[in-house]
Parts: C-alpha cells; sequence; structure tokens
C-alpha cells in the first residue's frame, strides 16, 4: 500500500464556513468569541484570526447569501474546533457564552485528551471550544493505546478556573 505519512508538524490552517448574514457572522464569531476580523472582501467575505494571523477562519455568502442551515442529516462539516491554550482560557469563554445567554450552547464533555464546550453559531454550523489536557495525562489502557470516551464535562470544576 502506501507507505506516505503526513510531516507530523503539519496543521489545519484554516477553515472557511459558508454564512447566509455576513455581519451576524462577524458579529458572532468576532463579537462574541473574541476573533480579530483581519480584512473583508467586499461585502461578500471576511477573513478573521486570533493572535494576527491572516486568518484561522473565513466566512463568505457566495453560495449561501440568504439561505438556511445545511440539512443537519448530510455529507458536510461536523464542526469547528477552536483549540484554546489553557484550561482557564475555556473557562473563560464559557462564562462569557453565560454571561451572554448564548442560547446555542449545544453540550459540553470530557474526553479525556481534552474538555469541550460545544455550541452552533447563527447559521447552525457546529463549533466545538476546547483545550487539550497535556499529553503524558491523557488516558490510555494497560499496553499504552489511547482510550478517549465522552463523559460529562464537570462545568462548575472548570468555571473555578476563573477564580
Amino acid at each position: 500500500m502506501n507507505d506516505y505519512q503526513i510531516p507530523a508538524q503539519t496543521r489545519i490552517g484554516h477553515v472557511h464556513l459558508k454564512v447566509s448574514d455576513l455581519q451576524r457572522s462577524i458579529d458572532f464569531y468576532c463579537g462574541l468569541l473574541g476573533f480579530e476580523l483581519m480584512m473583508k472582501y467586499g461585502s461578500q467575505a471576511a477573513f478573521i484570526s486570533a493572535g494576527g494571523y491572516h486568518h484561522h477562519i473565513g466566512l463568505n455568502t457566495w453560495h449561501s447569501l440568504g439561505s438556511g442551515p445545511a440539512p443537519e442529516r448530510a455529507p458536510g462539516l461536523y464542526h469547528t474546533a477552536i483549540l484554546y491554550p489553557e484550561r482557564k482560557d475555556l473557562a473563560a469563554i464559557l462564562q462569557r457564552l453565560l454571561d451572554a445567554k448564548y442560547p446555542n450552547i449545544t453540550g459540553a464533555s470530557d474526553h479525556g485528551v481534552s474538555e469541550a464546550i460545544y455550541l452552533d453559531d447563527p447559521d447552525s454550523n457546529g463549533v466545538e471550544l476546547y483545550w487539550d489536557r497535556p499529553k503524558e495525562f491523557w488516558p490510555v489502557d494497560e499496553v499504552g493505546k489511547l482510550t478517549m470516551f465522552t463523559r460529562q464535562l464537570d462545568i462548575p470544576n472548570l468555571l473555578k478556573e476563573l477564580h
């Protein structure tokens, strides 16, 4: 077969989302989640980032202006995952969502390797906000094989990071 392996330093550079209302999406991703608007491409697209990168997320209305969300039971992007550097950063964005009474939080899970908050953006695109535990704390079985799981996230414990 194929013995090629992608280089270990390879990363996902950005995701580009089809949205129905560009300003509404900018308000969500920049206004609520805190991304920086790097540039707009006319009235049809915007490029946003964390930390001044050219863009981590592209938003466009090229094929989706004014349309409804993609069907839930069809192939497509399940969610965009946004990795926070520290647990306290995840706690801070969760508190921000709670303070804003954001209505589309859909779940919160502990996966052993990470802790995650799930929500939908204004176009029902799935968004995962998470942080990774240090690799030495990842759950493994008796032979050292990774054993991820899904358990309910201890939200009160996460929010203690803020105090």
